[in-house]
């Protein structure tokens, strides 16, 4: 069976969110969590971080950079999110479909055979899965280089979280490769790959009305249904080469 604890993320000694994860990867996922979140947009804004383990869990400290640190306790807020929802805890709904980066100028193709190349590297590299069949995967895949960053969790959201800290922290360009998933598209996978930098994401399953809406305004390469040789492509078709 998979772990699932409480994790905190605190900033600046006061803890900002807890949610409910797998205990791996603790660094990737704080680094992930405070991009998507709009609480960095560069590695260099965080100063330290300690991952202090407690009597059910873990307290993940990040230690902000002075600006940084001042621009979140100006909007600070808490929220508590179950590993089902990514959006628990916001205050509006200009947050729920909060304007994202536009990729549409990024300027990369990728063969059709590679993305089902992605989706099986992906799969292979699932290493707790492969033992639990009851956790999701996020991977990073580059055509010329292969896979180079997966991470898994009991939640979807946390597992790509997981892997922007991981593109993040090796110093990889997101640009140059896709994000691909082993669960369905929601809106906040689409969100979160937009903040990263990616201009494709590809999944095991299929997407919602608004994930496409969403990648078709951010520029975004959706291809969902990746399974053996088939999938679709919803939005921006021009960067897959069949």
């Amino acid at each position: 069976m998979p772990e699932e604890v409480p994790v905190a993320f605190s900033y600046g000694g006061s803890t900002h969110a807890v949610m409910m994860a797998s205990p791996a990867d603790l660094i990737d996922f704080a680094v992930g969590f405070s991009l998507t979140e709009g609480i960095i947009s560069a590695r260099t804004e965080i100063r330290a971080i300690e991952v202090v383990e407690a009597s059910q869990g873990y307290d993940v400290q990040v230690d902000l950079m002075d600006a940084e640190a001042d621009a979140l306790r100006a909007r600070r807020r808490h929220m508590a999110g179950p590993v089902g929802c990514g959006l628990c805890g916001i205050e509006s709904i200009e947050q729920a479909v909060r304007v994202v980066p536009d990729l549409s100028g990024v300027k990369m193709s990728i063969e059709g055979h590679e993305i089902v190349a992605a989706m099986k590297s992906l799969n292979d590299a699932q290493n707790l899965n492969r033992e639990t069949r009851a956790v999701h995967g996020a991977g990073f895949y580059n055509a010329g280089k292969g896979l180079l960053a997966a991470r898994e969790d009991v939640g979807r959201h946390n597992a790509l979280d997981k892997l922007a800290g991981a593109v993040i922290n090796a110093n990889i360009s997101a640009e140059a490769g896709i994000v691909v998933v082993t669960s369905r598209l929601s809106v906040e996978m689409v969100q979160k790959t937009a903040i990263l930098g990616s201009p494709v994401l590809a999944a095991i399953s299929a997407p919602t009305a608004l994930a496409i809406e969403t990648a078709e305004a951010a520029g975004i390469t959706l291809v969902a249904l990746v399974r053996g040789e088939d999938f679709e492509i919803f939005t921006h078709a021009d960067r897959v080469i069949l």
